[in-house]
């Protein structure tokens, strides 16, 4: 091949690699800002939610898997939330610690509490599908067995679902364990990244995934989607794309909060962020017939933002590889701008940029935490740290998930909760 048209497709590569977190920033923005002025700019305070005639009944669904340490907070927690009429189910999915006894204590002194005991570990797809059958009421809210309900959040939940044509819900998580870099970090991922996408999401439609900690959905919604399956890696991705096929609506509610623990450890953060990316890739596989014959059209870009971020992490691994050779005079004596380590004017654009989305998810995000410009500091320094784990995670997530025997169930394996 020429230099020429060699060129000419490694500057094409390094465009789409620069080019594509650019081009989803301003989309997520723009999105951010139309839930901005068409929603969120009129509620009322998160800790005031404006009343209703008639507040539904709410199941609200806990499984459970070693979890000793936390149950007794989370379950106190859930059982004291601001609400008319509800009720808890904590599942104990086969624990090997002491959950089982903690569970059984708890319901003794905690009248909305009930216990489910499953013999062995089924996972947690299979602990949810037991609770909801189990459950009295029609509107399920699932919280994970470290989550802490915020206490307004089941009025706001509900408020959400006046709409008839919303099957699903996604919470706004908030990270409680911020002793170390890794949490900081991450304290700003949630907000500049993951609640800004999916207001955009909301307005656009269609959300990717709800969040498995805070989530919400019709008990007939379920029925009508399959319920939860065994067999996923990831069950939040799954179920939300099962709805969403199922002729139904998920949206973002952000005032339904949770505060949550998660990883402080590289270990357990690059553990957490493959699994997250091989569910991704599950739901790509799972999903491509409806996707092609066109049986939710609305999906669609959903879906084809998914499989063009899976080429950009190859690329940005690609790029790298090139920019190292370069660096250290192993490459060819001529290398293409775009690919050197410091990326002339695209590294400062997207740094721009990045600012520019940070600035606007904290403003966003002040309703819920007034002191999140604090955490500016450690959010500059979300795309070396986070952009490079997302590439990884997901690189590495797709011979993984397409070599896995599709027969496997998934089981419970205890996350990295922080430092405690």
């Amino acid at each position: 091949m020429e230099r020429g048209a060699t060129d000419w497709i490694l500057t094409a590569m390094a465009a789409l690699v620069f080019g594509y977190p650019f081009v989803m920033a301003w989309y997520w923005m723009v999105g951010g800002l139309l839930f901005y002025f068409t929603r969120q700019r009129g509620m009322a305070p998160p800790d005031r939610p404006e009343p209703m005639d008639h507040w539904p009944r709410i199941s609200i669904l806990v499984p459970c898997f070693n979890e000793g340490e936390n149950a007794e907070e989370t379950l106190e927690t859930a059982a004291a939330v601001d609400y008319p009429e509800f009720e808890v189910i904590a599942i104990n999915d086969g624990s090997r610690d002491n959950t089982a006894e903690v569970l059984d204590r708890l319901a003794g002194r905690i009248p909305k509490l009930r216990v489910v005991h499953l013999a062995s570990n089924q996972g947690k797809a299979t602990a949810l599908n037991t609770g909801a059958l189990l459950a009295k009421h029609e509107l399920l809210v699932c919280i994970d067995g470290d989550a802490l309900l915020d206490p307004h959040a089941l009025r706001w939940i509900a408020r959400a679902f006046r709409r008839g044509d919303v099957g699903g819900l996604a919470g706004n998580s908030r990270i409680r364990n911020r002793t170390s870099l890794l949490g900081r970090l991450q304290v700003g991922e949630f907000a500049s990244i993951i609640g800004l996408i999916r207001r955009a999401q909301t307005m656009y439609g269609r959300l990717f995934t709800v969040s498995g900690v805070i989530c919400a959905f019709r008990k007939r919604t379920l029925d009508e989607a399959g319920w939860w399956s065994p067999r996923t890696i990831t069950d939040d991705i799954d179920i939300t794309w099962r709805v969403q096929l199922a002729g139904w609506r998920v949206i973002y509610e952000p005032n339904a909060i949770v505060w949550i623990l998660m990883p402080e450890t590289l270990r357990g953060l690059w553990r957490q962020r493959l699994r997250w990316a091989e569910g991704g890739v599950q739901m790509m596989q799972e999903f491509f017939r409806p996707m092609i014959t066109g049986r939710t059209p609305s999906l669609l870009p959903t879906y084809l933002n998914f499989l063009i971020s899976i080429v950009w992490s190859y690329l940005v691994l690609f790029a790298l590889g090139v920019g190292l050779l370069w660096a250290v005079g192993l490459g060819p004596p001529r290398p293409i701008p775009a690919f050197r380590l410091v990326p002339d004017w695209w590294g400062l654009t997207l740094t721009l940029t990045y600012l520019t989305q940070a600035l606007l998810s904290h403003f966003l995000d002040t309703r819920y935490e007034r002191r999140m410009l604090q955490s500016m500091f450690w959010v500059i320094w979300y795309p070396l740290a986070f952009w490079m784990l997302s590439a990884t995670t997901a690189a590495a997530a797709l011979p993984r998930v397409l070599l896995r025997p599709g027969t496997v169930r998934g089981t419970w394996v205890s996350p990295d909760r922080g430092l405690r």
